[in-house]
Formats: C-alpha cells, sequence, structure tokens
C-alpha cells in the first residue's frame, strides 16, 4: 500500500531543516490568512447557530444553483493556493494545521464535484428531519423565538432549492437505493398531516417559555409562531411529501452499489480517502476487515467457554437475542440503565483522562418520528440519545458499549473537549472528522474492558460484539459497493457475526446501502488509535502515562490518521509528557 501524501508531509517534518524566520512568517502567515477567510466563509455558507455574533440565531442555508457553483469555485480556488505553499517554509504548528486543513479540502472539493448536494438524504437522515431537530433546542430569549419563526418562513424557499437538487439527481440516477427509501417519509407525514398547528413537532418551543418572557410576549410569540406553521411549515412538508412519494421514491435507483452510480468506481474510491483518511482501495480495506473479524471472533469463543455455554456461536447469538434477562421492559428502565452506567464512568474519569470538558450531556429518548428507523443510540455536545423504540432489539449487555461510545469518554466528551479547546483555530475546533471521531468513541468502547464497566461476562460479549459490528462494517461497506454484495448477504453476514438484533441490522444494513463509505470509518480509527497507544507504551515503558496519552490524542480535535501518528511519535520523543503538564 503506497503511503498516503499527508504521511509523507508529516513524517518529514521532523528532518526539515529549520528555516529563517522571516520565509516561516510569511508562509505560516499566508496559510492563516487562507484557512481564515476560507472557513469564515463556510460557516455562513453551512448557516451556523450563531449568526453574526448574536446566540441562538436561526438561518436555514442557500443550496442553490449559484451557490453550488460558488463553492466549486471557492474550494477549487483553495487547492491551488494550499498547493502554491511551500510546506517546508511552515513552523511545525502550522504544518499540522496545512495537513488537516488540505483534508478538509479535497473532501469538501470531491462532494462537490461529485454533486453529493443532489442526494440530501440517506437512510440514517434527511435536511426535513435536521430542521425539525431545531424544534427541540432550549431557546433563552425573546429574539431566539424571533430567529426560530423567521426560520420556519423560510422553509418553503429551502425545501423547493433542495426538490429542484434531488430532481436533478433523479434525472441522473444519483440517488440512494429505492429499499432504503421505505418509511423514510414519516417526519413529512408527521408536519404535513398534523391534527392541529398545536399538534405539530414545530410549535413545541411555544408549549413553555423561559421566565424572561412576558405573558404579552408569549401571547404574540405564540401567535406568530403558529401562523408560521400554518401558512409556511405545513404547505412545504406536504409539497416535499407528495414529491417524495409520487415522483422521488418510485424513480430512486434499485441498484445497490455504489459502483452503479454515475462515475460510481471513482466515487466510492473518493468516499473511501474522505473516511479512512488514507490510500487504501476497497478491496484492502475489506479484508483488513475480515481478518480482523477472525480475531474478534476468537475472544467471543473465549467469553461462550467462561460462562459454560454449550452450543456454537449461532446458537450462543439466539440465546442472546432471545433471553428475557437481557432485555429492558420499559423505556425508562433502558434510559435509567444508561444514565447509571454513565455516572459510574465519572466515578473513574479521572484516573483516565487529565482533562475533562466543562460541558455536560442529557439522557433523552431518540425521537418517536425517527426510532424506527435510527441507531440504537447517538451522542455529541449536550446529548445522548437512547432508542427506546422495540425494546427486544435493545440488549442490555450492549448498553455499556453504546453509552461508553456516545456519551462519555466517546462523543459527548471529545466533542465539547475539541470546542473547548482554544489553542486550535476554529476549523479545527468546529469540524468532524468521522475515522478520528468514531473511532476515537469505538477505542472507548474496548477501554471499558481495562477501565472495569463491563460487570459481566455477557457485557464483555456485547462490547465484542460492537466490536464486531464495527469491524464488519469494512466487509460488509465494501461488499456491497464494489464487490456485487446483496442487500440479504450483509444481513446474513451481520447476523452470523454479531449479537445485533435482527431489527437493528436492518436498518444498520441499509444505513451502509444509503451512504458509502461513512461505516468503514470506526474501525480505521480504532485500529489507528490503538496502534499508536501500542507504540508510546512499548518505547516509552514505565514512563507510559495513559492519562498524558488520552489527553494527547483527544487535544488535537478531529484530524487525520497521519496526525495522530505523527503526534505520537513526537509524544514519545518527548518523553511521554501530556499536552498540559500542570492537569498530569
Amino acid at each position: 500500500m503506497k503511503r498516503h501524501w499527508l504521511a509523507v508531509l508529516l513524517i518529514g517534518m521532523a528532518s526539515v531543516p529549520t528555516v529563517a524566520a522571516p520565509k516561516t512568517a510569511a508562509a505560516d502567515a499566508r496559510l492563516k490568512a487562507l484557512y481564515t477567510d476560507e472557513y469564515d466563509w463556510r460557516r455562513a455558507q453551512q448557516a451556523p447557530d450563531e449568526d453574526d455574533g448574536k446566540k441562538g440565531a436561526r438561518r436555514l442555508p442557500d443550496v442553490g444553483p449559484a451557490v453550488q457553483a460558488e463553492k466549486l469555485k471557492r474550494w477549487t480556488d483553495t487547492e491551488a493556493r494550499l498547493a502554491a505553499i511551500r510546506v517546508a517554509d511552515l513552523s511545525t504548528a502550522e504544518r499540522v494545521n496545512y495537513a488537516v486543513y488540505k483534508q478538509q479540502i479535497d473532501a469538501l472539493l470531491a462532494e462537490q464535484r461529485f454533486r453529493d448536494f443532489e442526494k440530501p438524504l440517506n437512510a440514517d437522515s434527511s435536511f426535513w428531519g435536521d430542521i425539525a431537530g431545531s424544534a427541540r433546542d432550549r431557546f433563552a430569549r425573546e429574539e431566539d423565538y424571533r430567529s426560530y419563526i423567521a426560520m420556519l418562513h423560510d422553509i418553503p424557499r429551502y425545501f423547493d432549492q433542495q426538490i429542484v437538487n434531488m430532481r436533478a439527481g433523479l434525472k441522473r440516477g444519483f440517488t440512494p437505493p429505492r429499499i432504503t427509501l421505505q418509511g423514510r417519509e414519516a417526519g413529512l407525514v408527521q408536519v404535513a398531516e398534523a391534527k392541529s398547528v398545536e399538534a405539530s413537532p414545530f410549535y413545541a418551543p411555544f408549549r413553555a417559555f423561559p421566565a424572561g418572557v412576558s405573558p404579552a410576549t408569549q401571547a404574540t410569540l405564540k401567535a406568530e409562531g403558529a401562523a408560521a406553521i400554518r401558512e409556511a411549515v405545513v404547505p412545504a412538508h406536504a409539497r416535499l411529501l407528495r414529491f417524495f412519494r409520487d415522483e422521488y421514491v418510485p424513480g430512486a435507483r434499485t441498484a445497490l452499489a455504489a459502483y452503479d452510480l454515475p462515475d460510481g468506481r471513482a466515487y466510492y474510491q473518493s468516499k473511501i480517502a474522505e473516511y479512512t483518511t488514507l490510500d487504501q482501495t476497497p478491496e484492502q480495506v475489506h479484508a483488513i476487515g475480515l481478518a480482523e473479524m477472525a480475531k474478534i471472533r476468537a475472544r467471543m469463543q473465549a467469553v461462550m467457554t467462561q460462562v459454560g455455554f454449550k452450543g456454537d456461536l449461532p446458537a450462543f447469538l439466539r440465546f442472546l437475542r432471545t433471553d428475557p434477562q437481557f432485555y429492558a421492559r420499559t423505556p425508562q428502565a433502558l434510559l435509567d440503565r444508561a444514565a447509571w452506567i454513565a455516572k459510574t464512568f465519572d466515578g473513574k474519569a479521572s484516573r483516565w483522562f487529565g482533562r475533562l470538558p466543562r460541558s455536560r450531556f442529557a439522557i433523552e429518548p431518540v425521537p418517536a418520528d425517527i426510532a424506527p428507523f435510527y441507531t440504537g443510540g447517538r451522542g455529541g455536545p449536550g446529548i445522548y440519545l437512547v432508542n427506546t423504540y422495540n425494546l427486544p432489539a435493545r440488549p442490555l449487555y450492549s448498553l455499556p458499549a453504546l453509552t461508553l461510545h456516545e456519551s462519555a469518554p466517546g462523543h459527548a466528551f471529545q466533542m465539547p473537549l475539541s470546542a473547548e479547546n482554544r489553542d486550535l483555530p476554529p476549523f479545527r475546533r468546529d469540524t468532524y472528522l468521522s475515522v478520528y471521531g468514531e473511532g476515537w468513541a469505538l477505542y472507548c468502547e474496548a477501554l471499558g474492558e481495562e477501565m472495569g464497566m463491563y460487570q459481566t461476562p455477557y457485557e464483555v460479549f456485547g462490547m465484542l460484539s460492537y466490536q464486531a459490528w464495527r469491524a464488519s462494517r469494512l466487509v460488509v461497506d465494501t461488499g456491497i459497493h464494489a464487490m456485487g454484495w446483496s442487500r440479504e448477504r450483509a444481513q446474513r453476514y451481520l447476523h452470523d457475526n454479531t449479537a445485533l438484533a435482527d431489527h437493528e441490522i436492518e436498518t444498520e444494513v441499509d444505513r451502509y446501502i444509503a451512504w458509502p463509505g461513512q461505516a468503514v470509518s470506526y474501525y480505521t480509527g480504532e485500529l489507528a488509535i490503538q496502534a499508536a497507544r501500542h507504540r508510546a507504551e512499548q518505547a516509552l515503558g514505565p514512563k507510559f502515562d495513559i492519562r498524558a496519552f488520552h489527553d494527547v490524542v483527544l487535544s488535537l480535535g478531529s484530524v487525520p490518521v497521519p496526525v495522530i501518528d505523527a503526534r505520537v511519535d513526537q509524544f514519545i520523543k518527548d518523553g511521554g509528557k501530556g499536552p498540559y503538564p500542570d492537569e498530569e
């Protein structure tokens, strides 16, 4: 396998001679000006929640043809300007920024060239679902409500632009496979066919107000919000629902593979590059997955022996899927158990991490309209969502691994740490790279065994099943998109190699089918972090401090694999010193 350009750049850093200070200052200034200006522009295009410094402002982005052309031109120009900067002239810190930034621009430009905006949904998420999620935000001031109402009035424009883009994708066969779209209009139905304005999910913010909003203002905001929902939101959702049912789903492609999309081989290879940040072919990714699955299967067998199970792996998996002892009886019981696990980690955190995030997180159920198609859980800044739909598909023995992944020290821990790290430029603080973020979260599942988070052999098996689930993604994703696998074959592979419930297997496989490449990021990232840790342990011996190692990895923000490797190499050269010596 050839070495990725990022690895070449970063491996050579130590041997690059120190350049004259004026030349370094000039090169650093050029790079900083480039990424600062472009990232400010990018944030404006993405319509962030903070607009012009006003907390709580909400806007919907322009996704029309003029903006799409502007993005293509801007990122093409940015790539050319990056290429004109001589990396050897940069300071050490800015060489790292260069490596991270170039990977971002490469991925953004590839998405624009392949016109990913013409497929603004998959089996996991959709643009209308993302907007509906804003109704669950916590509003603190009258201005928050004013901004929200303005956004509601803008939904028709935004939806119409998305319909135009989806029609263009439909015309050239660039859609998710039809099988993955079945039932995905549920969120549209919930809004378009709500019995009343007050029953609409978008009315939720108007059911309760913060103390600082007067009764008279509350009445005004309620009336204006109801009018926006009635006059703008409902008609827009009804129009999109008709298009989705009458045109989009019937016209969507029936083939599953990314290779069957327009310029599909190049498209899928771009996704492998985006989600692994490495130069790997689908065949190489597939082979890694098979090798890792063999290792995990051996550990699974050891647990079966430990619990005294008489039978083969399929029989053990059947036992785990059907025995009532492994399942919560009520949604609240599942939420309560997740909360207990999260608090158990809190009591161990300081022994494994030097710097902890200031941000806290809530534990809530997945919203009902998306729960049937959603993963078992999802975490991020301030939130850990637990799917309480179909309780027989939510085994308790997997809940510790899920909680470590989605809450702390996984997503709801790592992402706030990145956002709070003022030593990083904004383009590194704010963005999320799947191979890093998902790799870290999966590493946290395995770390749970060292931390003593798994109380029974069955919970250890749940962790191994989750490891197998992510390793099998390397096999299944590439199998579907590059090797002609059917949906049924992919489901069978997960059924035979993990303890996932059949319902979750179906939703997961549809997610991989509709979202090419994303599934390979998890295990790729975990392998990179584990390999870096092993290298540091071997090199440092008794000087190795697990808290310092974790702080080093988490201090990076969200970065490509070669950047992790280079930073850990520096950690070794520094004798195991962490990034925050005062906190060790």
